[in-house]
């Protein structure tokens, strides 16, 4: 048997299909012409994610594969896809499929090269207005100090640089075991000597001052927040049952830009088109964007999802407004961008130099928030150094090591 796996959706979704690859000989794993037999792991938040995991299943049925399917669209629609494609098999644990061959001993294959990504919860405890997520991953469930320290070793050993921490809420970390210990769990990690580690998907309000304080003084936790607002707006936020208000948000910045020994670098996503969402609120989040509070700025359609709280509200604003309204927040997020990033011309910076050509400058995420062009290839990759900063090419930067 030829296996080959594709992913779809978030970082979260890629540690599932690591593991799973894991339960397979390597010598099995081969290109997607070459396979035989396709694991899908499956996106199933919004419509737009749903109708890409369709349209891949059907790609390779069509192709005359045979088809595995798993990940949050089985979970949320597993009956309706079995009787809607019965071509396919679809599974929620590996273990379960029967005529196939697994190791008894997995072990994540990482897929990534000089970083990855450490998964330290499943599902979520939030009620917000608009998201599946605890339908389809069931509410918050942290993994041990212990469990996420031996992963983060065996990581390091295969070479990891950067240990990018995610969850769908991770500062949510043991909060269901009645005790906080996100702080614990990254001292636990720095003994492992990373160079750098990354939060992701930090909720406003579980952003501490101790937390805060602890980034500012840590040798390897990175200056990086990555704080998903969805709104400003008081009215559309609290529908949202987000929890906070922009005065909150306005209090959080004025914390977080207040560190003494490192300069903060914010990232931050909204989704327009919300059901509440009037001229005045888009107005308003157009305006705050524009204050250039956050270097990186991601914008999401509102997708109408059943399960949800917002559900039960009319979708109202057609969906050629919400185009127009995503495609301003996203211009104005690129032209500001472009703008910091020049800013840093003549500058310089930390980078991970992860092929000859190419690296990430430290305030850039895997994947989502551009990268850092080498003018002159590296004889050596995964390894950190300084570089000067000597033009901005749209959203990446081009620098000298």
């Amino acid at each position: 048997m030829k296996i080959n796996f594709i992913n779809l959706g978030c970082p979260k979704n890629l540690v599932d299909s690591e593991n799973i690859m894991g339960f397979f000989k390597k010598e099995n794993i081969s290109s997607y012409h070459k396979a035989d037999t396709v694991v899908i792991n499956t996106c199933g938040f919004i419509e737009q994610a749903k109708r890409e995991s369709i349209e891949e299943i059907l790609k390779a049925i069509n192709d005359g594969k045979k088809v595995l399917v798993t990940g949050c669209l089985v979970y949320r629609y597993k009956e309706e896809l079995q009787k809607e494609i019965p071509e396919a098999i679809f599974f929620e644990n590996i273990k379960d499929l029967e005529g196939i061959e697994l190791l008894q001993k997995p072990k994540r294959q990482i897929t990534t090269k000089h970083y990855a990504y450490l998964k330290i919860a499943e599902g979520c405890n939030r009620k917000c207005s608009f998201c599946a997520i605890p339908n389809i991953r069931g509410n918050h469930r942290s993994k041990s100090i212990e469990e996420l320290t031996q992963e983060a070793i065996y990581l390091k050993e295969n070479g990891v640089k950067e240990l990018v921490i995610v969850s769908q809420d991770t500062l949510y970390y043991q909060e269901d075991n009645s005790f906080k210990s996100i702080i614990k769990l990254l001292h636990a990690l720095e003994k492992l000597d990373f160079p750098w580690i990354r939060l992701m998907y930090l909720y406003p309000n579980s952003i501490s001052k101790d937390l805060i304080d602890y980034i500012d003084n840590s040798k390897s936790v990175l200056p990086y927040f990555d704080i998903p607002l969805q709104h400003i707006s008081d009215n559309v936020l609290k529908n949202m049952r987000r929890g906070y208000t922009k005065k909150d948000v306005f209090r959080l910045l004025e914390q977080i830009n207040a560190m003494k020994h490192k300069k903060p670098i914010l990232r931050s996503s909204f989704i327009v088109g919300y059901p509440t969402e009037e001229e005045k609120d888009f107005e308003e989040l157009l305006d705050f964007i524009n204050e250039k509070h956050f270097h990186f700025v991601g914008v999401f359609e509102y997708s109408h999802e059943e399960g949800t709280y917002a559900y039960q509200l009319e979708d109202k604003i057609p969906k050629e407004e919400k185009q127009r309204r995503y495609k301003e927040v996203f211009n104005l997020s690129q032209e500001i961008l472009e703008e910091k990033n020049s800013t840093l011309v003549g500058q310089e910076i930390d980078i991970l130099i992860e092929k000859k050509d190419r690296a990430r400058a430290f305030f850039q995420a895997p994947e989502i928030d551009g990268i850092a062009i080498l003018e002159s290839p590296s004889p050596k990759t995964g390894i950190i150094k300084k570089a000067k900063v000597i033009a901005s090419i749209g959203t990446d930067l081009l620098v000298d090591i």
